[in-house]
């Protein structure tokens, strides 16, 4: 079986996971003739053109060489900013990792590559008893770490990466992501992760004060992803 796909998470919120999606998605299609993003969950959403919408959804459409059906590539929509199961108990919903399985499976029918991109950090919960990494697991994609390069960034690096493997997963390689343009010995940082995490460095982000285009964004595939 070739490469279909990969999930990728990161080391908190904020941190640039949507961005390395849309870059990584420009760069597989560059290679694979369809290739579309996936956002299972997306808590937060916006008024555009008269309709709510998920930012991250969007992004992740618009870098996909496919179009889709919005009900598969991005299946539960909720109003609030939070973290998934508290964004879904308060709009009345249950969500678990079985449906988002059933649209994710569906979604293969439409694509060679599906990119799903999580929401959070690794074990952001999604309900009462199960996580986002359930779902990656359930998935059994390869996974991609976007690290939010800043203070305490290794500690979180690490323990994700460790957790990636517990769950019995494989760490494909990792991005790196400044988000602080003042932190201080980035370059070292960025160093000792290569040294600890034993996973490709497949690019680095510079910080930029507006969201630069992902296409401009030279990212790395691992060797087997072409």
């Amino acid at each position: 079986m070739g490469f279909e796909g990969c999930f990728v998470t990161g080391t908190d919120t904020g941190v640039g996971k949507t961005l390395v999606s849309a870059a990584l998605l420009c760069t597989l299609a560059r290679h694979h003739a369809r290739v579309v993003g996936m956002k299972p969950v997306a808590a937060g959403l916006v008024q555009q053109g008269g309709e709510w919408v998920a930012e991250d959804a969007l992004a992740l459409r618009a870098a996909s060489s496919v179009l889709v059906p919005p009900a598969l590539d991005n299946p539960v929509m909720l109003p609030e900013p939070l973290s998934p199961h508290l964004a879904a108990a308060r709009a009345g919903r249950h969500v678990d990792v079985a449906e988002l399985v059933v649209s994710h499976c569906e979604l293969q029918r439409h694509a060679d590559v599906v990119l799903v991109e999580g929401a959070g950090g690794w074990r952001v919960p999604l309900n009462d008893s199960e996580t986002l990494a359930d779902l990656a697991v359930a998935l059994a994609l390869p996974v991609v770490l976007v690290v939010g390069m800043r203070l305490g960034c290794l500690n979180h690096a690490l323990l994700t990466a460790e957790a990636i493997r517990g769950d019995g997963l494989t760490m494909a390689g990792w991005v790196a992501n400044v988000i602080d343009p003042a932190m201080l010995c980035l370059d070292e940082n960025i160093e000792t992760l290569c040294q600890r995490l034993d996973a490709p460095l497949l690019g680095v982000v510079p910080w930029q004060a507006t969201a630069p285009d992902p296409r401009s964004l030279l990212l790395t595939l691992p060797k087997d992803w072409h």
